[in-house]
């Protein structure tokens, strides 16, 4: 369990020099409520604002958070990016800025918003809002200008000093050894010729690093004179030698200032093989980090044969275009533009974005066939972290082929509700149902996600309204899992507005009506596979649809208090699940179990149950599920007589259900429980203490509370 409070990138190379910034940004941080480190690219500006946070970070209660805005094309997902960058995931149909003002207003945090040049406006229209409204946040953003911010406090950050200070060799030097633990500066003329290389790239780090990176190819006087003869050379635009790259660049990305970085940036780029430059150009497209199979997914065609994206893409590394960190690629933003700029004087620009959108639309087409199996975890972090890829790839087939977009935002739309993606979820669904005619499972999915996202955001007229087209279009498809889903869906809406009964006739009918084996027309046997409420289970291969349902009768039969039919039916339904490797419901079948325990007077069962949901909701971050988890083993402590235990674990979810943006939501039967358990735990150590304890839960970060919580015994 993570306890860490916050979020910053890791280091994966040496930090040098810079004590002088660093002292002016702790102070700065101390003082300022935010500060804009500005700079030419390459020069430093993320390296320098991880490690100040990390230095400050211990001054903010509620953490230090990092969001990266460098793959954000433009600014529409800016205020979900920052969101999550805080951990807030909405359910509600507020305003995100809104939310999101709301979520800070009493927080002491360092707010980190790197890489935002082009996004100042918005980025300055926001951070206006959120400073105003939370006055404990600090924020620190890094740019190449200022953003124009009313309170804005610029620290500007120069390149590494070449003369007196020994920085910009020590950077070159440790760049050479990280490449080659061997290599040093000890034969004669080489710490002379590294000086004068850092002198001609003006201490610029990365054009420091991408030279050191070239020593592989030349040593380290040949490569001093290589630069020499390149920076000493005019721009000529007959001339061969210089990179092309040079004269295509936009003075308002590039301003001539910046030459020294363009103009290594460009050597650089020719070191590089033909088909290690083809791949940098078609890397660009993607706006998250990467693994091999997506490289290869994404940028195979032509020349570049998946084994050659393999070979090109350790080039790249090995030059310092790409960085590794053992288990993802990545790349700068500053070489992504100019592999950008590449990619447009290719002509490329459109096949890079249609194989990038095939691939993603193959990732979410893996992901939903995933979901019910041992790999359900993997996939569901595997799409929530490339949220703006599959965002990117949507686009993209919303404005070049709309069939293939209906069918990825059905697919992809469980997952984000289920990470808390609500707005993205339904925003995308309805402009894919907008777009243009859609039948079968592809429209069945999108009214699905579009119902499911309403009912989490406790829109039930809307939810009610899809559950009953989902269920008219299945029934007219004749499709089983469509069937299954809109039971669901349906049965969650009556659960939730307290017609359990409703919910529980209509979802053992259809799981009769979808009995695997059966013959068409021929009703289901209960004694064959799953067809009732507390049947036993079938095969471990029944579908996520199935499972879902099933859970319904079981949610259904506990509102009803038939809990000697409950407590069966959820234990052969987490059965099922455990056997097929699915934890998103089986999380919720042992809710329903602690439930069921806390009911019938067993609250020692109850709390194990709790814990054991939390594990699996914390594994899927799946907030609102943790927020309920958390309720139910407040109360399952406080049977127990552990008054000031109950009411910090209460107060910890209350800290859950403010990041989810509602109050304690659930089925109505839970306000009983909940009344329940404060009362026992009022009782049982007092009122003055119970405050206490339950503010000390609210006020603890989430994911410290939450570890808390986890740990068994009944201590304080």
């Amino acid at each position: 369990m993570m306890t860490q409070v916050g979020f910053l990138p890791d280091e994966t190379s040496s930090f040098v020099g810079r004590r002088a910034e660093l002292a002016r940004l702790d102070t700065a941080l101390a003082t300022r409520r935010m500060t804009t480190l500005i700079g030419p690219g390459g020069v430093g500006k993320t390296r320098l604002a991880v490690r100040a946070a990390r230095a400050a970070a211990d001054r903010y209660p509620d953490g230090a958070w990092w969001a990266d805005l460098s793959p954000l094309y433009d600014d529409a997902l800016l205020l979900p990016t920052v969101s999550d960058a805080v951990g807030l995931a909405d359910h509600t149909l507020r305003m995100p800025v809104e939310a999101l003002c709301e979520w800070l207003s009493d927080k002491r945090l360092l707010l980190v918003l790197d890489s935002a040049e082009h996004l100042r406006g918005p980025c300055s229209h926001l951070l206006a809002e959120l400073i105003t409204t939370s006055p404990g946040l600090t924020v620190l953003v890094t740019s190449r200008q200022p953003l124009a911010t009313r309170g804005e406090h610029v620290v500007r950050i120069q390149p590494l000093p070449v003369d007196g200070a020994p920085d910009a060799l020590r950077l070159f030097e440790d760049r050479l050894r990280a490449a080659d633990p061997h290599a040093d500066l000890e034969a004669p003329g080489d710490r002379a010729a590294a000086a004068d290389i850092c002198r001609r790239l003006e201490g610029i780090p990365l054009a420091i690093e991408l030279a050191a990176a070239g020593i592989g190819r030349h040593t380290v006087a040949q490569l001093a004179t290589r630069i020499g003869t390149r920076f000493d050379a005019p721009v000529d635009a007959e001339d061969l030698t210089a990179s092309r790259l040079d004269l295509l660049a936009d003075d308002s990305l590039w301003p001539r200032r910046h030459r020294t970085l363009r103009t290594t940036i460009g050597w650089s780029h020719e070191l590089c093989t033909p088909l290690e430059r083809l791949l940098w150009a078609r890397l660009t497209v993607l706006r998250t980090d990467f693994d091999e199979a997506t490289a290869r997914e994404v940028c195979t065609g032509g020349p570049l044969t998946p084994d050659a994206v393999d070979r090109a893409l350790q080039g790249l590394v090995a030059q310092s275009v790409v960085q590794w960190d053992g288990t993802r690629y990545r790349m700068l933003d500053t070489l992504r533009e100019y592999g950008r700029m590449w990619l447009t004087e290719l002509g490329e620009e459109r096949a890079a974005a249609d194989r990038h959108a095939r691939s993603f639309l193959g990732l979410a087409r893996r992901a939903h066939d995933g979901w019910t199996g041992p790999d359900q975890i993997s996939w569901y972090h595997r799409i929530s972290d490339t949220h703006l890829d599959l965002c990117a790839a949507l686009d993209h087939l919303l404005a070049h082929d709309v069939t293939a977009a209906q069918e990825m935002a059905g697919l992809v739309g469980f997952f984000w509700a289920c990470c808390g993606h609500l707005s993205e979820a339904r925003g995308y669904a309805q402009r894919a149902l907008g777009a243009g005619p859609v039948e079968g499972a592809h429209l069945t999915r999108l009214q699905w996600v579009l119902g499911v996202a309403a009912l989490l955001q406790g829109d039930f007229a809307t939810a009610e309204k899809y559950g009953a087209l989902c269920t008219a279009t299945a029934l007219y498809d004749r499709d089983d899992d469509g069937m299954l889903g809109a039971t669901y869906l349906s049965g969650l809406t009556q659960l939730m507005t307290g017609e359990p009964a409703a919910a529980l006739e209509a979802a053992e009918r259809v799981l009769r009506m979808t009995e695997p084996g059966r013959t068409e027309g021929e009703p289901g046997s209960p004694g064959d596979g799953v067809s009732g409420a507390s049947g036993e289970p079938g095969s471990s291969g029944e579908s996520a649809h199935r499972l879902r349902c099933r859970l319904i009768t079981v949610f259904a039969l506990t509102a009803l208090g038939r809990l000697t039919e409950s407590l069966p039916a959820a234990t052969a339904l987490r059965r099922s699940c455990e056997r097929g490797g699915e934890y998103w419901t089986r999380s919720y079948a042992d809710y329903q179990l602690a439930l069921i325990a806390l009911l019938q007077g067993r609250p020692e069962d109850s709390a194990a149950h709790a814990r054991d949901m939390l594990a699996g909701k914390h594994r899927l971050r799946d907030s609102f599920g943790i927020a309920l988890g958390l309720d139910i083993l407040a109360a399952a402590i406080a049977a127990q007589g552990a008054g000031a235990r109950a009411a910090r674990v209460y107060g910890t979810g209350h800290a859950y259900w403010r990041m989810v943006g509602h109050p304690q939501r659930g089925t109505p039967e839970l306000g009983a429980v909940r009344e329940n358990c404060e009362l026992q735990a009022r009782a049982a150590v007092g009122d003055e203490a119970y405050q206490r304890a339950f503010e000390r839960g609210q006020a603890d970060n989430a994911e410290v509370g939450l570890a808390a919580a986890l740990q068994s015994g009944l201590q304080p």
